[in-house]
């Protein structure tokens, strides 16, 4: 029962709400505020096959099902039990390489390479899984690595979309995880800041594109990888940097990175800024087609997530609340939407497409809505 739930607790496997809607993971604790939200929204019970503890214990390896088994069916809840805890390892996995080129400056090229094609596989299957996970970390905790995963499941979705073949794919999805590495060599207190920076301050901020070109050549990194890292800042107008680049001058890579990147810095926490939803990032993204971004790149973001994403919490136009699980590959506008609460006539959680005519999405639920609180 949820009134019986000690706030600040963790759970050892992840917590559900009506068998599917991802609530919090083993890392994230169940707090006051989300306690509050599911009451006032009358949810008094929770799914959860661990059990709550007073600190979070991390285990010594995420037990991942592999391509196969995702392939060859399971509940969507066992799939998306599995993507969470895909996503957990391969954070920890990203968060330790930093680590290790800090302290050792070192890149296991064939490593990372081995990493990508991991993921390339889960999200060949349970992309729309993969996606509903979100991560509530703190924002100034593992900035870069975060930030590196959550652009690189997306450049590699729409990668995916745009037909890239599967060694392009691993090509782009290591572009997308190294394309920071620049960032390391500067001290952290100039990204990690919430003050202006000063002219000098805002300099060396412009050299981590260079910086990370060199890091990754000198490691043995594909040419086409270490472009990435040098061009994801270039835009389609000439207005980026370093090189004020335009549009037919920047790799294919650097053009989905950039989106990606955009996308993911629009809907994330920063120390110096909050988080948009979903849907607005979209939106602001889609009033740059043409100024900043590739057209098709853009189309290709819209697609593979819709405009409004997969994972974002809803309010329908009939009054009820639920969950984006799936795009609709017709119309971008109108994903598909899992309902809270209500059940077929086989027990099975009520899925629907959402349409002009029909239900649709009246607007996205806030932050606060869905955390229930409001942050200052």
């Amino acid at each position: 029962m949820v009134k019986d739930i000690k706030a600040g607790s963790f759970f050892s496997e992840p917590v559900y709400l009506d068998g599917r809607f991802l609530l919090t993971a083993p890392e994230m604790p169940f707090s006051n505020e989300l306690i509050r939200a599911l009451l006032e929204w009358e949810f008094r019970q929770v799914q959860c096959a661990g059990v709550p503890q007073d600190h979070y214990e991390k285990t010594d390896e995420a037990v991942v099902s592999t391509p196969e088994e995702s392939a060859q069916g399971g509940s969507d809840i066992e799939r998306i039990k599995h993507a969470a805890a895909f996503y957990r390892s391969f954070s920890e996995y990203v968060e330790s390489m930093f680590t290790r080129f800090v302290t050792k400056n070192e890149i296991n090229a064939n490593e990372v390479s081995a990493r990508i094609k991991e993921l390339c596989e889960v999200i060949k299957d349970d992309r729309r899984f993969l996606l509903r996970v979100q991560d509530h970390g703190n924002a100034e905790r593992n900035y870069l690595a975060s930030h590196s995963v959550k652009s690189t499941i997306i450049a590699v979705v729409m990668g995916s979309y745009l037909k890239l073949p599967v060694h392009r794919l691993i090509e782009l999805g290591t572009a997308a995880l190294l394309h920071e590495i620049g960032m390391v060599k500067l001290p952290p207190q100039l990204y990690m800041t919430n003050k202006p920076l000063s002219p000098n301050e805002r300099k060396a901020i412009l050299t981590h594109p260079v910086l990370g070109y060199n890091v990754l050549r000198s490691q043995s990194f594909p040419l086409s990888v270490c472009i990435v890292a040098l061009e994801h800042h270039e835009r389609e107008n000439g207005a980026g940097y370093p090189r004020k680049l335009t549009g037919e001058k920047i790799s294919l890579y650097s053009k989905i990175i950039s989106v990606a990147c955009s996308y993911e810095a629009l809907t994330s926490s920063r120390p110096y800024k909050s988080a948009k939803d979903g849907y607005a990032g979209m939106i602001d993204l889609l009033k740059n087609v043409g100024k900043q971004y590739d057209d098709t790149v853009v189309r290709a973001l819209v697609f593979s997530l819709s405009i409004y994403p997969i994972g974002l919490y809803v309010l329908l136009s009939n009054g009820r609340k639920g969950q984006v699980v799936d795009v609709n590959p017709e119309n971008p506008r109108f994903p598909i939407v899992q309902i809270f609460g209500e059940k077929t006539p086989d027990g099975k959680d009520k899925v629907i497409e959402t349409s002009q005519t029909g239900v649709y999405i009246a607007r996205p639920l806030s932050r606060e809505e869905v955390a229930g609180r409001n942050d200052q």
